[in-house]
């Protein structure tokens, strides 16, 4: 997926989730490698009540790629 689309994918339902995927995107997705990139875009497709939860540990994820992709998400993006 090119990187205009990435960032359109990061538009999501939730405030939260668009400010969190927005500010990863801007100053971390292309530095990642191309593993890395393919899993968070297979982040981007996921639900936002899914992702809400998993980025606010109410559950964890229970794909360990992808639950790797959130922790980095996290730890580089928050506000």
């Amino acid at each position: 997926m090119n990187f205009a689309r990435v960032k359109w994918a990061c538009r999501r339902g939730m405030l939260e989730l668009d400010v969190l995927f927005q500010l990863f995107v801007d100053k971390y997705y292309q530095d990642l490698s191309d593993t890395d990139k393919a899993c968070f875009v297979r982040l981007l497709e996921c639900e936002d009540p899914q992702l809400f939860a998993w980025f606010m540990g109410h559950e964890k994820c229970p794909d360990p790629l992808l639950a790797d992709m959130v922790a980095k998400v996290r730890g580089r993006a928050a506000p």
